[in-house]
């Protein structure tokens, strides 16, 4: 019997793990604007090449991915009640490799399936999304972490619909409230596709030890 994906348990749960460390995650998005808006000004010479502008997107997109692994990390340790470490942004260069592909055709996934009217990228959103949590959680590879995602989703496309309007909600709320609620926003949205695959993830694995 496949588990029930309630979205008002989703987000009260999520938000209870947040606050439990709200400082701590609203400050490394702070601290991870401040570093991305630093390191835009100290790249902004290069952007009058074609080769600078390159090599300061793969900057971007390294310190990015850093981050998307350390903060998804650090929402694990926070569901499991500790303290979010540090030591979390110091990923194996194999992950940050791994995320960077699977980001890379995630995004063209999405932009293939919004070209056909729009519908296929939202549903190609819904299966994919909860790579990054099987790189940090399940070390998977790119493309493993890609289909274990789609297997992991499968039955449950209507219910992570609903809950990704949910987070988009937030957001907006968030953007409206002069940027500053996006402090609590984003981690809240974070946190409850990290519980989701929890969830979801618990599910798989007491359906196959049943088989």
């Amino acid at each position: 019997m496949n588990t029930t994906i309630v979205i008002s348990e989703v987000l009260s749960t999520s938000w209870k793990n947040v606050k439990s460390q709200i400082w701590i995650l609203a400050g490394l998005v702070i601290g991870m604007c401040l570093i991305s808006f630093t390191i835009s000004l100290l790249m902004s010479p290069l952007s009058t090449s074609i080769g600078g502008m390159l090599i300061s997107s793969l900057i971007s997109i390294l310190i990015s991915s850093i981050f998307a692994l350390g903060y998804i990390k650090n929402m694990f340790q926070t569901m499991d009640g500790d303290e979010p470490q540090f030591s979390a942004y110091m990923s194996h260069p194999s992950k940050i490799v791994n995320y960077f592909i699977a980001g890379l055709l995630f995004s063209l996934s999405l932009c293939i399936g919004l070209a056909f009217f729009i519908i296929p990228g939202i549903y190609l959103y819904l299966r994919l999304q909860f790579y990054g949590q099987f790189i940090v959680d399940e070390n998977a590879g790119s493309i493993e972490s890609l289909k274990k995602s789609w297997n992991l989703t499968k039955g449950y496309e209507l219910s992570l619909f609903l809950l990704m309007l949910a987070q988009l909600f937030i957001l907006i709320i968030g953007a409206l409230l002069f940027l500053v609620g996006l402090l609590v926003a984003y981690p809240l949205v974070i946190m409850s596709q990290c519980y989701v695959y929890r969830l979801l993830n618990r599910q798989a694995y007491v359906e196959q030890n049943d088989l």
